[in-house]
């Protein structure tokens, strides 16, 4: 059996759809902790975003959304004021919800008062799983929760320094996209993977 085949033949979490950017989502980001301060606000406003709608919409709509964010770099959208609100509502490719565009720029601040106070934004919201990720062990999806007790303190304490769009099952799913848990189905392919990558991590900070 070629490589191709036994890639396309792996047992994949029940969630994952053969969309190519689900599957691409599923077998190279889902999961995979994630450090960088940029990439984590990029998690937390997309999460925000896909609020009552499907994560395969954000997806598609994520290189615009890179776009008109400048890359989720903190300072530059912590500067945005309402004419750039407005003008991101008349942005075809991202979600045009006011609330939740007005909701990114308030969270730049916060996250960047955040920095200031923590060092970065990454110590902060790691600090929630004690600066390593939690491996679990679900044998199917419908086990999975969709909050926890570190995800509704997080929330808590987001919404404490004014976050807003961050409410424990929105926290949940940020967590389990930037690998602070492991909530992969045993039976999948990456479950191991993810679990071996984060013992590695731990390995080279000892």
């Amino acid at each position: 059996m070629g490589k191709q085949q036994e890639f396309a033949q792996a047992r994949r979490c029940s969630w994952c759809t053969e969309d190519p950017l689900y599957l691409a989502y599923h077998d190279e980001e889902w999961g995979v902790p994630v450090y960088e301060d940029s990439r984590l606000f990029e998690m937390l406003v997309l999460e925000g975003a896909q609020a009552g709608l499907s994560w395969l919409t954000i997806l598609r709509k994520r290189e615009a959304y890179r776009r008109a964010f400048h890359g989720f770099d903190l300072r530059q959208v912590a500067l945005f004021d309402e004419g750039k609100v407005e003008h991101l509502l008349r942005e075809p490719g991202i979600v045009r919800n006011r609330l939740k565009i007005q909701a990114a720029v308030q969270n730049a601040r916060a996250a960047l008062e955040i920095r200031e106070r923590e060092g970065s934004l990454s110590a902060f919201l790691w600090g929630f799983v004690g600066g390593r990720p939690i491996q679990n062990n679900w044998a199917s999806w419908a086990q999975i929760p969709d909050r926890t007790p570190h995800s509704m303190a997080m929330a808590r304490e987001l919404k404490a320094v004014g976050f807003r769009f961050v409410g424990p099952t929105i926290c949940y799913s940020f967590m389990q996209a930037v690998g602070m848990v492991n909530d992969h189905e045993l039976s999948c392919f990456r479950y191991a993977q993810i679990r071996d990558l984060a013992e590695r991590h731990r390995e080279a900070l000892i």
